[in-house]
């Protein structure tokens, strides 16, 4: 009985390879998770050469798509929003800013961005606030949020 198999992946697998690495596995990981889930293949010259080609493709579209979210990025950092809230004594906030209310306002904006995509401020209180929003995987947006009184 193999002790390993050796497949190509054909996704991006956490802890353990990107599009196109050759990695050994035990059989059943190969046989109970990464087969029937299509993430990866048996390793043979063919499909070794296949998934090299399209890990070609993947890294040239990946290019492209950075630079467009770069200067999307570039255009965000000069955004500020305002939400308005309701605040007690010592101007803390009766409830907290959501990722849904900070993408509502960038989509008034004009800008789409996924609300998973962003990463909450501590606002707790009234005030001015950094928010990031990760826009691709080596693209960050920093943009300004206002948190006024209702």
């Amino acid at each position: 009985m193999a002790t390993h198999i050796q497949l190509v992946l054909r996704e991006d697998v956490a802890k353990l390879g990107k599009i196109g690495d050759l990695v050994k596995v035990k059989p059943g990981y190969a046989r109970n998770y990464l087969l029937p889930r299509g993430y990866g293949v048996v390793a043979t010259e063919g499909n070794i050469q296949q998934i090299e080609h399209a890990r070609k493709a993947a890294i040239a579209n990946a290019a492209k798509l950075k630079k467009s979210f770069d200067a999307i990025a570039q255009q965000l950092s000069t955004v500020t929003i305002t939400l308005s809230k309701q605040a007690g004594e010592e101007n803390k906030l009766y409830g907290s800013v959501t990722s849904k209310e900070i993408s509502d306002a960038l989509k008034a904006k004009g800008f789409e961005v996924d609300k998973k995509r962003i990463e909450l401020p501590e606002a707790r209180h009234l005030g001015t606030f950094e928010v990031k929003a990760k826009l691709a995987p080596e693209v960050v947006a920093t943009f300004k949020l206002e948190v006024v009184k209702k």
